[in-house]
């Protein structure tokens, strides 16, 4: 069994991505409410930058796990260091996501980094914890004309090829996201969170780069998982960090 996930049809959760048709109706007919037809949407990217010793991230993570939810998003949870100094070590936290997170600072032109940060297909951001900001944006990106490589997992399941396309300017690279599907929970016993049960989705484990892209068809070797983990394939441009395309295979 292959795998083909470049184009996901799906709609955000909100329904925006629906389209108005419309039919002659007879003479006399009853009318009707227009028929919506739901278009291929390119998989939205919603990455969560979170600490388990942050007190403003509670409500955060449980926003974006609504937002996993939907057709059409692939949400990941980073968990950063960052926050440790408050007395409770974050325990899926590794400094390679803060890395992830600074390199956005840059592509994004913000001062600073914070959390909770949620950066959508690697083009904008917003707080996690503003929910209805976060839902705007997903729907404002799912619903951009766009045209991603094919991205095709092997049914050996150790390797991915992604197909031609226009590749942005500065290059693209392929990254792999390995995380665990579904949500976990964390007792916290120090910290401004200190005797919270905090809810994590999606969370990482590993980013591996694959390698470059240029536009033309790749097969890349995907890394080892864990059973039960799953693999998000992005392809993301070099300088800007914006995310063109994006797979999972679990």
């Amino acid at each position: 069994m292959k795998f083909r996930a470049g184009v996901i049809g799906a709609a955000v959760a909100t329904g925006a991505l629906l389209s108005v048709g419309s039919a002659a109706q007879p003479a006399g007919a009853r009318a009707e409410r227009p028929r919506l037809v739901l278009r291929d949407a390119t998989p939205v990217v919603v990455e969560l930058f979170t600490a388990q010793g942050c007190g403003g991230c509670v409500d955060a993570n449980a926003t974006v796990e609504r937002a996993a939810a939907g057709p059409g998003v692939i949400a990941l949870t980073y968990g950063v260091d960052y926050w440790d100094y408050l007395g409770w070590p974050d325990t899926f936290a590794q400094p390679e996501f803060g890395a992830r997170q600074r390199a956005y600072r840059v592509a994004l032109h913000q001062r600073g980094v914070s959390t909770p940060q949620v950066v959508i297909d690697g083009r904008r951001q917003v707080s996690g914890a503003r929910g209805l900001e976060l839902e705007a944006a997903i729907v404002q990106e799912a619903s951009r004309q766009v045209w991603p490589p094919e991205i095709e997992f092997r049914e050996t399941g150790d390797r991915v090829g992604v197909g031609s396309g226009r590749a942005p300017a500065g290059g693209a690279e392929v990254v792999a996201v390995t995380y665990t599907p579904g949500v976990q929970t964390v007792e916290v016993r120090e910290g401004e969170n200190r005797g919270r049960t905090v809810r994590h989705v999606n969370v990482v484990r590993d980013v591996t780069r694959l390698g470059e892209w240029r536009g033309r068809p790749v097969l890349y070797a995907l890394p080892r998982t864990s059973a039960g983990d799953a693999v998000a394939v992005l392809i993301q441009g070099k300088a800007d960090r914006r995310i063109i395309g994006a797979a999972v295979r679990e």
